[in-house]
């Protein structure tokens, strides 16, 4: 039995192991995969040890993401370009690194809501680690624009200056909350703020009629950030789908095979 886990700390609150079992079970995939609570100063030796006693895989969240990066002995494309890793490949050629938040996130948006991101005004608020992994898969679908809005613009104006090539002329720029201008037509919250209630200080101008706004938290009720998006007008969408999409896209590097995610993101739906 192929053996896989998720490495974080804390981890006892992950659904992780019932989305992967889920998928297991769909696709006719023998595999056991659990959590696994690593040692702050411990993840690579947590790592290693895994893979001693047989294991195959494993995704990687708080706070293991930039360690999980020196880990690897091989980064994908897109976990490059977000400097950070949430999935662990263990491969005869040893140890790869991806990255499959934005993947998630983007599936999401376009193939669970149905929201097309080509041709879109695309907000970006936040220029941390959440906000680095989705970049890359957001310009991939050729938005007319994507703004990233930070509380310190210089880290925004360095993700822009890393991006700005892969955006075409002028498509990807960066300013403060307070600087913010226009309308757009996607909203996603990368910051942490919803984490302590708190909301992003934009202007409520920023949400287009019909816009989508995104937080990429989740909970039972709405985010502060979709609240006051919500009553403005914009459809609101938060991260649960992102998490199943994102754990698809690892069952699919790891399987070999994509399984369908409606059903299960639906049943942790009914779970909040």
């Amino acid at each position: 039995m192929d053996r896989y886990c998720v490495f974080g700390n804390p981890i006892a609150h992950s659904k992780s192991p019932e989305i992967h079992a889920a998928f297991a079970a769909q696709t006719g995939q023998e595999l056991t995969y659990e959590k696994r609570q690593a040692p702050v100063d411990g993840f690579a030796a947590a790592v290693h040890a895994f893979i001693a006693e047989g294991g195959k895989g494993a995704n990687v969240t708080v706070p293991f993401k930039l360690d999980a990066v020196k880990v690897a002995q091989a980064l994908t494309i897109r976990a490059r370009a977000a400097g950070a890793v949430n999935t662990l490949h263990f491969t005869e050629d040893g140890i790869v690194g991806d990255n499959t938040d934005g993947a998630g996130l983007v599936a999401d948006i376009v193939n669970n809501a149905g929201v097309q991101i080509i041709g879109q005004r695309v907000l970006l608020l936040g220029a941390g680690g959440a906000a680095r992994g989705v970049v890359l898969p957001i310009l991939e679908h050729r938005p007319a624009q994507l703004v990233i809005a930070n509380r310190t613009v210089a880290t925004a104006e360095a993700l822009v200056e890393q991006f700005a090539a892969l955006g075409g002329e002028g498509v990807v720029s960066a300013c403060g909350y307070a600087d913010l201008d226009g309308a757009f037509d996607l909203v996603i919250n990368a910051t942490s703020a919803s984490l302590s209630a708190e909301l992003p200080p934009v202007p409520a101008s920023v949400f287009a009629p019909g816009a989508l706004a995104y937080d990429m938290m989740y909970a039972a009720s709405p985010t502060v950030f979709l609240q006051f998006a919500g009553q403005h007008g914009a459809r609101l969408r938060d991260g649960l789908g992102m998490l199943v999409e994102q754990a698809a896209e690892a069952f699919s590097l790891w399987r070999g095979v994509q399984p369908a995610t409606a059903d299960v993101l639906q049943s942790l739906r009914d779970q909040l």
